[in-house]
């Protein structure tokens, strides 16, 4: 009952605290983790010790899903190189500097431990990102580039983490024999996600009701994670290959009155999870700090903040560095730089450097360092690289979250309108496909509904000037709705129908609703 009350009253504060960054106008995740710490350093408030393995699976893998559901594969494969770049260059690199900065600063530390703290730090984490991403309006390519970034660069970053642990845990082991196998854990792990996409993307056509869909989309996220890391595999790479391709069979097929309530369902469930994700992350504050000696303290704070300037450093470094080899190659080559390796803008690569948000799988992955419990052979340094990761966190969620909105306003960079203008022209092809479809038809219904996306399509295409009507329209429908609604409730409340008719008439009185807007944007 405890644990229950707990999750209630952070629930409480995570949802408080993110209407209150939409009311400034500031990231929710950033708020979430600085109320999560405010929280944490009430005397004899909430405590709550994060547990490794339910972290992942309970925050990351679904948060995960829904990110790689939604990934846009066609813009990502027209901006492979600098997502490449991101994901490979830039992870190894902040993993060999941090580790360095690490070494140099505790000389004592065995450098397989610091390459640890190096890859547990490296990766913007993709919730994080998402998150804050989702709530700027960025030129379309950036935020196609560090989305995939986000989402991508966990896997090379853990792939990294477990051979240093491994490294930092053997003794004398056989350390070829595990290094050979992380390639067959990257090809495993996609191999393993794609064969599941297609296992549940034919159990999900045998369930065409919304609840029985649901809970077989949320066992998926789930089930794929735990089995991929039961068979010692990946589970970002699992799971990222597994919604990538389940996206692609399974839009089809599921019928509007499933996909409809799913999209709402996960929407609130990603909201839930990042939010507890963002404040947990604010109370595991105590319990790394209590496990340092108190002498300690001043080092270990000392050492977190320079592995904090570190990453954010090499971040920014990285980006400009990119930039500018970019643009000297550009003058190099007559003809420009090739049309894969697209030339960001300055003002754009600044941002990106801005944009290096860590959260939940930085932290779950340190947490999952292994602690000398049960028998285990305790991690050299744990607690060190447990606050250093958390400073990390924090400082990025807070020091980059918090300022990205107006730093992004100062730079002026405006949305392209290039989602809009392929929304445009799908809408009108889609419109048309549906006209000639009526082609070998020629009675009156036929006829009344090719006149009706005729009219559609004219107005789209601006060839009839009815922005007025259409919203007359607009204005006639919505009256009419209003008045079917007040007579439904009269009907309910003088008994002359009952509570099933009456949610009978209210579900097909909210279908009309919707198409109502739907006709105001078409």
């Amino acid at each position: 009952m405890d644990i229950l009350q707990l999750i209630l009253v952070l629930l409480l504060v995570a949802v408080m605290l993110a209407a209150l960054a939409r009311q400034i106008g500031v990231p929710s995740p950033s708020l979430l983790a600085l109320g999560g710490v405010t929280v944490a350093l009430i005397p004899n408030g909430p405590r709550f010790t994060l547990q490794p393995d339910l972290a992942l699976a309970l925050f990351v893998a679904p948060v995960l899903l829904d990110a790689a559901f939604d990934s846009p594969l066609r813009d990502l494969r027209r901006n492979w190189f600098p997502v490449t770049c991101l994901v490979i260059i830039l992870v190894a690199l902040t993993t060999i500097v941090v580790a360095m900065v690490a070494h140099w600063m505790m000389p004592a530390m065995p450098f397989a431990v610091c390459l640890t703290l190096g890859a547990l730090v490296a990766p913007p984490d993709a919730a994080a990102a998402s998150a804050v991403l989702g709530e700027i309006n960025l030129p379309h390519r950036l935020l196609v580039v560090l989305e995939g970034e986000s989402l991508l660069n966990d896997a090379s970053a853990l792939l990294i983490y477990r051979m240093a642990v491994a490294a930092a845990l053997m003794n004398g082991g056989d350390k070829l024999h595990f290094a050979s196998t992380l390639g067959l854990v990257l090809v495993g792990s996609i191999a393993f996600g794609i064969a599941m996409a297609f296992v549940f993307s034919e159990l999900l056509a045998r369930f065409p009701d919304a609840p029985s869909s649901i809970v077989i989309q949320f066992i998926s996220a789930f089930g794929v994670w735990i089995l991929a890391d039961r068979l010692g595999f990946s589970g970002v790479l699992a799971i990222v290959s597994f919604a990538i391709i389940l996206s692609r069979r399974s839009g089809i097929r599921m019928p509007a009155a499933v996909r409809v309530p799913s999209y709402a369902v996960w929407e609130t469930a990603v909201f839930v999870l990042n939010a507890l994700a963002f404040v947990m992350i604010g109370l595991q504050l105590e319990p790394i700090v209590m496990r340092i000696e108190l002498g300690q303290r001043y080092e270990g704070l000392r050492f977190a903040g320079m592995i904090l300037l570190s990453v954010i450093g090499v971040r920014a470094a990285w980006m400009l560095f990119y930039n500018g080899a970019l643009r000297t190659l550009g003058r190099m080559l007559r003809d420009g730089a090739p049309g894969w390796m697209p030339i960001p803008p300055w003002k754009g690569s600044i941002l990106g450097a801005w944009c290096g948000m860590r959260g939940i799988v930085t932290l779950a992955a340190a947490l999952a360092l292994p602690d000398g419990s049960g028998g285990t052979v305790a991690f050299p340094y744990r607690d060190v690289i447990l606050l250093a990761a958390f400073t990390v966190v924090i400082g990025t969620l807070v020091i980059q979250g918090l300022t990205l909105r107006a730093f992004a306003i100062a730079l002026n960079l405006e949305s392209d309108d290039t989602v809009e203008l392929e929304t445009r022209s799908g809408r009108a092809q889609i419109i048309r496909a549906a006209i000639d479809s009526l082609d070998s038809f020629d009675d009156d219904v036929a006829g009344t509904i090719r006149a009706e996306l005729i009219s559609t399509l004219a107005r789209l295409q601006g060839e009839s000037a009815l922005t007025d009507a259409n919203d007359f329209e607009y204005d006639l429908r919505t009256n009419a709705r209003r008045a079917a609604r007040e007579s439904l409730t009269h009907l309910r409340l003088t008994g002359v129908i009952g509570d099933e008719s009456f949610q009978r008439l209210e579900a097909e009185l909210d279908m009309i609703e919707l198409d109502t807007d739907m006709r105001r944007r078409w």
